[in-house]
């Protein structure tokens, strides 16, 4: 295939001498993703460990191991990234597009060419996009939506227990998360406060349907004093005349 020299300021000898340059690392960088199998990132977080489980006894371990998965995604998107700028710079070579800036036309100095032999731009109209991940762990497909594939808020249909339920539950009897991790943490001096939609009532729709009680029959109308009773006695919703008067044994409650 012919190729054509569009940047009228490239000698032939500095256009062969990008294009050599290109093929070199063209081929250093094919040769360096197939002999360290793209970074070893072919076999799964199990397979490289050798472990039957990735719940270890030592969980700092399997978070090393993670953190050296995710620097070797890094590495890997660098490499496929650089790998098809020099293809494509390849290609416009073929074409006659090469060293001439993408956005006005101008010729692309040698000396930047040099430096950046993929780049289809002058130093003027350089793009500057925020890099987005091209891959991502697949273990993090389990992570979305919420609460793994259980998740079913957001479905106007589905009104049923589901993972965010159980985890409000499991979340009721404690967590290492202090109020320090809180949303507001100058606000929040509970523990409960910090809980997954804390305010929302699990297991009733009224907060008295929690602890007003009767017998099997409907009669014998009693109060379970628990702690959504004492919130809604506090916040003044509750009727005052709903129990006689408190002992001194209630006051010590």
């Amino acid at each position: 295939m012919t190729e054509h020299q569009p940047n009228p300021t490239l000698t032939r000898d500095q256009f062969q001498q990008l294009k050599s340059k290109l093929q070199e690392e063209q081929a250093w960088l094919q040769q360096h993703l197939n002999e360290n199998e793209h970074f070893g990132l072919g076999d799964s977080v199990r397979v490289q460990t050798g472990e039957l489980s990735t719940n270890d006894n030592h969980p700092a371990d399997m978070a090393t191991e993670m953190f050296e998965r995710s620097k070797d995604i890094a590495l890997l998107e660098n490499a496929e990234r650089h790998l098809t700028g020099v293809n494509e710079a390849l290609e416009r070579m073929a074409a006659g597009e090469y060293g001439t800036c993408r956005t006005c036309g101008a010729a692309i100095d040698f000396e930047r060419l040099q430096a950046v032999p993929t780049t289809m731009y002058c130093v003027e109209h350089v793009p500057h996009p925020a890099p987005k991940p091209l891959e991502r762990p697949v273990e993090e497909q389990f992570l979305n939506p919420p609460f793994g594939r259980t998740s079913m808020d957001d479905q106007p249909d589905q009104n049923g227990f589901d993972g965010e339920d159980a985890w409000q539950i499991l979340e009721s009897y404690g967590s290492s998360t202090s109020p320090a991790y809180a949303e507001n943490p100058n606000e929040s001096d509970s523990y409960n406060e910090i809980e997954i939609e804390a305010d929302e009532n699990a297991g009733y729709v009224e907060a008295f349907e929690s602890f007003v009680a009767t017998d099997i029959y409907g009669q014998a109308v009693t109060v379970v004093r628990n702690g959504t009773y004492r919130n809604y006695m506090r916040s003044g919703e509750g009727y005052g005349l709903l129990e006689p008067d408190p002992t001194e044994e209630d006051r010590y409650e």
